[in-house]
């Protein structure tokens, strides 16, 4: 048996007409870039996790780059967040000058720990209290960015608290977790911005690049609008601040108009999968299958279990491979421990959960159309290693 990761191919069996009728509508009317099918889009999906505004952007980076951008944020700022997550959280943030925070993550969700949290930016006002900081003097904490990692949203009433006590914004980094649900309120709600992707393996993904902000702020999606256009001010000539190129092609909003007819019946799919996985793997002895805190719903971007230690991820790695079946690590290496961010000054042991959970982690074939027999197979495959 020969199993895809992601199968796009079987969800675009089912929306392929309508996929072909909506990039048809593009193609007549000529509008390729800012058509009407992107503030279309922005109204719909704002509607969907109830936000005030949407606004539709080139990717998920550029999305956390113009958040960043619209809350001012500048050298010599310090913003936290997780080192448990994609290169591009904490790229938008030394893209603009600003010094990414990292703070270990709690050892259940994978999300940014919010006790941890609060030490650090005591650590970083001046509190002697041991937690690791970048090796960059005169920081300004300036806020947050939380990620809801695998398509879990992080612990918001407690980081919300937090961020309120310490006057901190708060950028949702939801790249992987729109429509998910925290609470019962839902992902792309949660920060002064809230981002996300449409990278194709997203849950919600388009068929190239996109992303959006989410926000309730009148003032922040104006400078959002502008951001993303180069600074455009009233006059489309008159460049008010700088920006960049950031806006979501029209061919890849009517690809999203369709895929989201079928999204809220594909994030039940993807949890029923998550819970035949649940079921097949809690016996397995030295795993661990990923769990979701009562009251929150994941949209299982990925599907990652723990193994015992990293032989005995190699092992499983090793039996799924000979099966045919897919395991790729996300992530191998914790961002503050990445060539990149270096001169930070960051070392082995300062994130000691993030580091022994790269050492364990995999991923597992996840998307709503995995049938049983397969995840069975996928099953035997784990408890033979």
């Amino acid at each position: 048996m020969n199993i895809p990761f992601i199968d796009l191919k079987k969800q675009y069996s089912r929306i392929e007409k309508q996929v072909r009728s909506n990039m048809d509508a593009v193609m007549e009317h000529g509008a390729y870039i800012m058509g009407p099918e992107i503030p279309a889009l922005e109204k719909k999906l704002a509607e969907y996790c109830g936000a005030k505004h949407g606004l539709g952007c080139a990717s998920g980076t550029d999305a956390l780059t113009l958040a960043l951008m619209a809350l001012d944020v500048k050298p010599g700022d310090a913003v936290f967040t997780t080192p448990f997550t994609f290169f591009a959280t904490a790229e938008a943030i030394a893209l603009l000058g600003a010094t990414p925070v990292y703070v270990d993550i709690d050892p259940v969700t994978f999300n940014i720990d919010p006790a941890k949290l609060e030490k650090t930016i005591e650590a970083l006002k001046g509190s002697d209290n041991g937690y690791p900081l970048p090796k960059v003097k005169g920081l300004t904490a300036r806020g947050i960015i939380s990620v809801g990692i695998f398509g879990l949203p992080a612990d918001y009433d407690a980081i919300k608290a937090i961020a309120d006590k310490h006057d901190l914004f708060i950028i949702e980094d939801g790249a992987q977790s729109f429509g998910g649900e925290y609470k019962g309120r839902k992902s792309g709600t949660f920060g002064d911005i809230s981002c996300t992707s449409f990278f194709p393996a997203k849950p919600l993904g388009c068929y190239g690049d996109g992303g959006m902000c989410f926000t309730d702020d009148d003032k922040l999606i104006e400078r959002l609008r502008s951001h993303r256009v180069h600074g455009q001010g009233p006059d489309k000539y008159d460049n008010i601040c700088l920006g960049i190129t950031g806006r979501l092609d029209t061919l890849q909003a009517a690809a999203l108009h369709a895929k989201f007819d079928i999204f809220p019946e594909e994030v039940e799919l993807r949890d029923k999968v998550a819970a035949t996985y649940a079921e097949l793997l809690k016996d397995i002895e030295g795993l661990t299958p990923p769990s979701t805190p009562e009251g929150d719903l994941s949209v299982w971007a990925q599907y990652c279990p723990l193994a015992k230690d990293s032989a005995h991820r190699d092992r499983i790695q090793a039996a799924l491979k000979e099966k045919g079946v897919p395991s790729p690590i996300y992530y191998p290496i914790p961002l503050h421990l990445q060539t990149a961010f270096k001169e930070l000054g960051y070392k082995a042991g300062d994130c000691p959960i993030s580091e022994d959970t790269a050492k364990r982690i995999f991923a597992i074939p996840m998307h709503p159309y995995l049938e049983r027999d397969a995840q069975e197979y996928i099953a035997d495959a784990i408890k033979n290693a």
